[in-house]
């Protein structure tokens, strides 16, 4: 109980703005700020190896949903393990180690093993009957011990199709993986990129990656 409640003091000493950026304005000492998503900050607690996820007051009701999602998938390795979910927040693992977005900045290079346990991850997730979506570079982790790690769960009920993940891969066997590839990128032209994919504005060859991925 009481490290439920501690968890709910320093949800509640995070203070934004109530303007359309949601600007965070003010958190408790414990927190350190990691990162920042579309929905949500998140924040590393002080001398613990855990992070918790603020979700902005207009996507406050996706704490449950991801909970319960993460809840779902506990047993498998490939995903944190939850401590604790509240009407605005979650607490899961902090993970040591890059995203792939991280690994593309820094020239950090991405292995074929990286790929597949990825796909394997994605796969043993549609196997507990969720539909995994909206699986790009910013929440898939390559952790300090080598270990393949998903994040950001919350829209793996969607029912649509999404081929992001596809699309990734195809990039990455059909790309990446030439010799002449550039594995070092600019943060500034992976976002130009991503922009362009959201408008569909790139065309995917699907068909490839498949290829690529059986050899």
């Amino acid at each position: 109980m009481t490290i439920i409640l501690l968890f709910h003091e320093l949800a509640v000493s995070v203070k934004m703005a109530n303007d359309h950026k949601h600007t965070l304005l003010d958190y408790g000492k414990s927190l350190t700020l990691i990162g920042q998503g579309r929905s949500a900050y998140v924040f590393r607690i002080e001398k613990t190896n855990k992070a918790m996820k603020i979700f902005f007051p207009t996507y406050a009701h996706l704490a449950e949903e991801e909970a319960n999602i993460y809840r779902e998938l506990q047993h498998l390795a490939y995903f944190p393990t939850l401590y604790e979910a509240g009407s605005n927040y979650l607490v899961i693992d902090y993970l040591e180690g890059n995203t792939l977005f991280q690994c593309l900045t820094k020239g950090t290079p991405i292995s074929d093993d990286v790929i597949k346990e990825t796909d394997k991850a994605l796969q043993l997730a549609r196997k507990e009957g969720l539909n995994p979506s909206d699986v790009h570079l910013r929440n898939i982790f390559i952790t300090s011990d080598k270990e393949v790690k998903i994040i950001d769960v919350a829209r793996f009920r969607q029912v649509k199709v999404c081929t992001q993940w596809e699309d990734l891969k195809n990039a990455f066997y059909c790309y990446y993986k030439k010799p002449y590839f550039p594995k070092k990128i600019p943060e500034f032209m992976l976002n130009s990129i991503a922009a362009l994919y959201k408008k569909n504005l790139l065309k995917v060859n699907r068909a490839r990656s498949s290829e690529f991925y059986q050899r």
